[in-house]
């Protein structure tokens, strides 16, 4: 045997070996359309992390929550990253199903996350267990042309009897524009998120002090029939099937004079390559009633790493790369400052490069920091969270509970029964999981 031929068997088998030491990491995301260009954009990681490949699961955001669930709950090892909400961080660090993120680089600047963010990341034991890829309160997002063709001007804090005239008066259904689009689509995360938010605001709240469901209070039967007469009067035809994906495509095709909805949701209204009402669009608060309580949630999407993945390393230098600073630039540099992710970090609202090419900066940033996750509501509540309470039982409550609000706002149900059948499946499981008696 030649030298030569030793030294190509020698190569070939350190090329075999360099493809076999090749880790593919397995990324469970919702198709929201930041976390679509982060895919688009991850070259970058690539070339800077050579070892790694990745692998994408994009999936709408109420199967994404139910596969992910399933997955760490069952330790599936399916995924070695996952996006999760505020919601299930606290919950899952506490059960032992995430990694705290101890090694995210000298560079990363932990302390540049907005502490409202950063506060329902961490664990009991002060460490980070996820990295905010986004973070969002909710506002209004409204047409400038049609509000003044309405003869109104909109406050920056407005009242829900404000919004509620202005759609009214702002709808044209013979023209499919209408007064106001409101996610009416089932789940926890979908029409609850926006109608726990609200009932905020309505005086209402999930439970009393000693955690007797609330359905069966006037607060609730406020707060649902004025959403169900609104969308009646105002919203568009299907509307209870509308999340926040739809809401937002009718909006940007100019059949919304508002819509009230995630903070996020600015950057893709005022793109003029996505929308074809971004130069007329202005943004507001959530509304209030007058009670002290506005309707505005606080949620962030965050990339974490359950604990069963057995590449954790790696994991976490995709965390690290995918909420860095760098990765802000990143989309900065392909797609301009107005639609790099909002909502974590203290020096983007910083960036004087920034205020300038996102109209809606200060209004979100005000809308993050208004949020009061301790003290959601006008009544003292024994839970933690805006647009949901933060116990593991919420999740399969709030879906059964979001069921039966879609069925009164699609005209299946009565609103009185909706709230009679919510009260009483609330009661259920929370005598079954040992809250009440």
């Amino acid at each position: 045997m030649t030298l030569k031929t030793i030294l190509l068997g020698a190569c070939s088998v350190l090329a075999m070996a360099g493809l076999a030491s090749a880790e593919t990491l397995t990324i469970a995301t919702v198709n929201n359309g930041d976390m679509i260009r982060m895919q688009k954009l991850t070259d970058d990681f690539k070339a800077k992390n050579p070892g790694i490949d990745l692998e994408w699961v994009t999936l709408e955001e109420n199967v994404l929550r139910q596969k992910v669930t399933t997955d760490i709950a069952t330790k599936g090892g399916q995924f070695d990253v996952l996006t999760i909400g505020t919601y299930e961080v606290p919950i899952w660090a506490k059960q032992g199903w995430l990694l705290p993120l101890d090694n995210l680089g000298a560079d990363y600047d932990v302390n540049d996350l907005l502490p409202a963010i950063r506060s329902g990341l961490t664990g009991d034991d002060g460490k980070l267990y996820a990295a905010p890829f986004y973070g969002e309160s909710s506002m209004v997002m409204y047409r400038k042309d049609l509000m003044e063709k309405a003869g109104l001007t909109m406050p920056d804090a407005p009242t829900w009897d404000f919004i509620a005239d202005a759609a009214r008066k702002m709808t044209d259904k013979a023209n499919e524009v209408y007064g106001i689009c409101l996610r009416g689509k089932a789940g926890w995360g979908e029409n609850m998120a926006f109608l726990t938010a609200t009932s905020n605001a309505f005086g209402a709240r999930w439970f009393d002090e000693n955690w007797k469901p609330q359905f069966d209070q006037p607060e609730w039967k406020n707060t649902l029939e004025f959403y169900v007469n609104l969308m009646k009067d105002a919203g568009p035809p299907g509307a209870s099937s509308n999340g926040f994906n739809e809401n937002l495509a009718l909006f940007q095709t100019g059949k919304c004079g508002m819509w009230i909805d995630a903070t996020v949701a600015a950057s893709f209204v005022s793109n003029p390559k996505e929308s074809t009402v971004a130069d007329k669009v202005g943004y507001a608060l959530a509304p209030d009633t007058g009670l002290g309580k506005r309707g505005n949630w606080l949620w962030a999407w965050n990339l974490a790493i359950p604990a069963g993945t057995k590449k954790a390393d790696a994991a976490e230098k995709f965390i690290s790369w995918a909420t860095g600073k760098d990765y802000l630039k990143l989309v900065a540099d392909k797609d301009g400052w107005a639609n790099v992710p909002p909502g974590t970090r203290t020096s983007l609202y910083e960036n004087p490069e920034y205020q300038k090419a996102a109209p809606f900066a200060k209004m979100t940033l005000d809308s993050i920091n208004a949020a009061d996750p301790k003290n959601p509501s006008v009544k003292p509540v024994p839970y933690v969270g805006v647009q949901f309470v933060a116990i593991p039982e919420f999740q399969g409550i709030g879906t059964a509970v979001g069921q039966q609000f879609s069925a009164a706002l699609a005209g299946q149900v009565s609103v009185d029964q909706a709230l009679k059948s919510a009260q009483q499946l609330t009661e259920r499981e929370m005598m079954k999981a040992g809250y009440i008696k």
